[in-house]
């Protein structure tokens, strides 16, 4: 379920997938990937008011055995869920306490195994590092993104969406979930974390039967509009959710302000050594904040205070639902927004940035992962 957003190529999938985006309009970047379908900022807007679906490139890794529960929970950052139907959001550290991916953990007991979603193209590399690392434990793991697909369902209709389509009603409880069909194919539907600040739910379907899933979710019961990933980031801006490419991945979990997926009190394993608890104790060195520029800056733009470098745009845009610019940048934590005035660099020169409160647009559902500190 992207978690943040994947990178996999979309036409790693069944042609008749491709062919579906592309019949919708699809514009893809030069990985292949979907950026919009048309008119982004309307669909954008159309989401807010409605329902959009999203396909985000997730992938999925399969772990089994009777050790399976003790073996993830050693190496991510939060306890394993140990009922059929539950889920966790956690992260995986690399050995200075950083992110080096995240993923959501769900129980799948009835089938003896638990599932992780995470962004597509770590999936791989995370079940060969794992399986290599089983040593005498009864635990097997493999990526299976090419037999499971995963998809995205957000917007204030989202339920209503889903309930039309659906033989059995979708989960209330966040990242729980409920196995049911369409009339064309089985589906499990897992309820959101708030990722665009609109109610959402991830729908997992075999891959096989994907385009059909995309098909029936676009266009049967209550209509839905395909979303892309510039949509997809822009929602996600205006709801402060960070994602794994520019807040997250080489960041201490406490500098990013992301607690769901961080338990101070359990250890985790990065090779045979515990990840070091010490640098995400205490107060960070910096803060997520998010900025109203005057313009839209570059990704990576120096945010300035009296001329002087003091913070990073980690990402920027022109938000639909404020008609104005917005961006998401790490300042120091003890800035002071009351009394230093803060600019943003741009290839015309600095332009004024005020400092405000995430999220930036209130929706149908917050973030889960809005940026908290003490």
């Amino acid at each position: 379920m992207t978690t943040s957003e994947g990178e996999r190529e979309d036409d790693a999938g069944p042609e008749s997938l491709r062919s579906l985006h592309d019949d919708h309009g699809a514009v893809r970047d030069e990985t292949g990937r979907v950026r919009h379908y048309g008119r982004p900022e309307r669909t954008h807007l159309a989401v807010r008011n409605g329902v959009g679906v999203f396909d985000g490139d997730e992938g999925v890794v399969v772990v089994g055995g009777d050790d399976r529960h003790e073996f993830v929970e050693d190496t991510i950052t939060t306890p394993v869920p140990r009922e059929d139907g539950a889920g966790r959001y956690a992260l995986l550290l690399d050995p200075q306490g950083k992110v080096d991916t995240e993923m959501y953990v769900f129980d799948a007991s009835e089938s003896d195994r638990l599932l992780l979603v995470l962004p597509g193209d770590r999936a791989a590399a995370l079940a060969d590092d794992w399986a290599s690392k089983v040593f005498v434990r009864d635990v097997e793991v493999r990526d299976a993104s090419d037999e499971l697909h995963v998809l995205g369902v957000y917007g204030p209709r989202a339920t209503e969406k889903l309930a039309s389509v659906c033989s059995d009603a979708p989960p209330e409880e966040p990242l729980t979930f409920v196995r049911t069909a369409t009339r064309d194919a089985g589906l499990t539907v897992v309820a959101g974390d708030g990722l665009v600040g609109e109610e959402g739910y991830r729908v997992v379907c075999a891959r096989d039967d994907a385009a059909d899933v995309v098909e029936t979710l676009l266009t049967s019961g209550l209509n839905a509009v395909p979303v892309g990933h510039e949509t997809w980031r822009t929602l996600t801006l205006e709801a402060g959710t960070p994602l794994l490419g520019p807040e997250l991945a080489g960041t201490l979990p406490n500098v990013a302000g992301v607690r769901i997926g961080f338990d101070l009190d359990k250890g985790c394993y990065v090779g045979q050594e515990v990840v070091s608890r010490v640098a995400n104790r205490g107060r960070p060195s910096r803060r997520l904040v998010g900025l109203r520029p005057e313009s839209v800056p570059e990704h990576g733009a120096d945010v300035l205070a009296g001329g002087d470098a003091v913070g990073t745009v980690t990402r920027a845009a022109r938000a639909p639902s404020l008609d104005a610019p917005a961006a998401m940048a790490y300042v120091p934590f003890d800035f002071d927004a009351g009394e230093d005035e803060l600019s943003v660099a741009t290839p015309d020169g600095p332009v004024s940035a005020g400092v405000v409160d995430l999220p930036f647009v209130e929706g149908s559902a917050r973030s889960a992962r809005l940026p908290t500190y003490d």
